[in-house]
């Protein structure tokens, strides 16, 4: 059975080039192959020429997931209570939800049960994130700040009372809000993550 063949490729996600491989059939067919498997539920459609099996999505891990992420909105990082969660920084858990910073547009997309929302800001304010296990993700500083960030434009809810303070490194905090908003920078303040000046 083909289905059966294409768990052969070892790849999270792949494209037609790799059903062709799999299956030992063109190009051509391959594209014919997984709108098939795409509408009968084999695969998932990530984006034009990017698929995941639909058994093993449902079994990745939340850092395959994250990749899912990076590859759906390129670029993008894994940021915001995601990102905090994920360090283990804040005690709100976010189920089936992945949230992420993006310079091309706000958006969500639902890959099953999972939501993938992505945040659009200015080319200024991207920057901060580190590639960790082939996953572009925000550190913790920078996963706090764009929270607050957005939060004090009123696009954004964040549970402050959830997360732990003593965490962030005050030092790489202020250096990363120089550039922001004044409204931002106060937010910081008021809840003590960042000194008064």
């Amino acid at each position: 059975m083909k289905v059966l063949e294409l768990n052969t490729i070892k790849k999270t996600f792949f494209g037609f080039q790799d059903i062709s491989n799999a299956l030992e059939i063109t190009n051509a067919s391959a594209r014919v192959v997984a709108h098939r498997y795409v509408k009968n539920g084999v695969l998932i459609r990530i984006k034009p020429n990017i698929f995941v099996l639909s058994d093993r999505w449902n079994n990745s891990t939340v850092e395959e997931k994250f990749q899912v992420a990076n590859l759906l909105q390129v670029p993008s990082y894994i940021s915001l209570t995601t990102a905090l969660a994920y360090y283990e920084i804040t005690t709100q858990i976010q189920q089936n939800y992945i949230e992420c910073i993006s310079l091309k547009r706000t958006f969500s997309k639902k890959i099953k049960e999972v939501t993938i929302r992505f945040s659009k800001v200015s080319e200024k304010m991207y920057f901060g994130f580190e590639k960790r296990t082939n996953v572009y993700i925000a550190k913790p500083e920078k996963a706090l700040i764009d929270s607050v960030y957005l939060s004090s434009l009123g696009r954004y809810s964040l549970d402050i009372s959830a997360i732990n303070i003593e965490r962030f490194d005050q030092d790489i905090l202020n250096k990363m809000i120089e550039g922001y908003p004044l409204r931002t920078k106060n937010m910081l303040r008021k809840y003590g993550f960042v000194g008064q000046t």
